[in-house]
């Protein structure tokens, strides 16, 4: 769980320094990223944001899907998501040291605004969004990018919940 937290603040082979269970998260988290990215469900959600935000448009469709998980929990997980959330904020918290600066510079943040359990509220992916797109090199637009969610709802809904159902069937005995 904490190689997977941590693993885009984790740049090429740098994980090295870490024990066998986060190098395993981490590599686990570069899996998935790769199968999403280069997936076709993915690449049409995408498509619908291309001509505004270009690049950003692949990050926009994660925080996208991040919305539609958080929303449609219960069909994939037993365990409430607030308490699995509460457990992640926890494991983190309890292992901060552990963490590249960067993931602990931001993790007090994540957890005072509790970005995981706001994923599911438009708000919440509409502040996600607005604080990446302060922190971006170059325009982005993405603070504008809940225009879009919000006018295909039901498509990126539907495109999660096909995308999400094959990578379970994809990464079934992977992990």
């Amino acid at each position: 769980m904490i190689g997977n937290f941590i693993a885009d603040a984790v740049k090429g082979n740098n994980y090295e320094i870490y024990s066998e269970g986060i190098i395993q998260g981490i590599k686990m988290h570069r899996q998935i990223d790769t199968f999403t990215d280069t997936h076709p469900i993915t690449k049409q959600s995408r498509a619908k944001l291309m001509p505004r935000y270009k690049k950003y448009s692949g990050v926009i469709v994660d925080v996208f899907y991040d919305h539609f998980l958080a929303i449609n929990w219960s069909s994939y997980h037993q365990q409430p998501l607030p308490d699995f959330v509460n457990e992640i904020y926890t494991l983190m918290h309890n292992n901060i040291a552990l963490l590249p600066a960067k993931s602990q510079y931001i993790l007090p943040y994540m957890i005072e605004h509790n970005w995981l359990l706001n994923y599911g509220k438009v708000e919440g992916i509409q502040r996600t969004l607005s604080g990446m797109a302060k922190r971006t090199a170059f325009v982005s637009y993405m603070q504008h990018a809940t225009e879009e969610l919000l006018a295909h709802y039901q498509d990126f809904n539907q495109e999660f919940t096909l995308f999400f159902e094959d990578a379970q069937h994809h990464f079934k005995n992977s992990f």
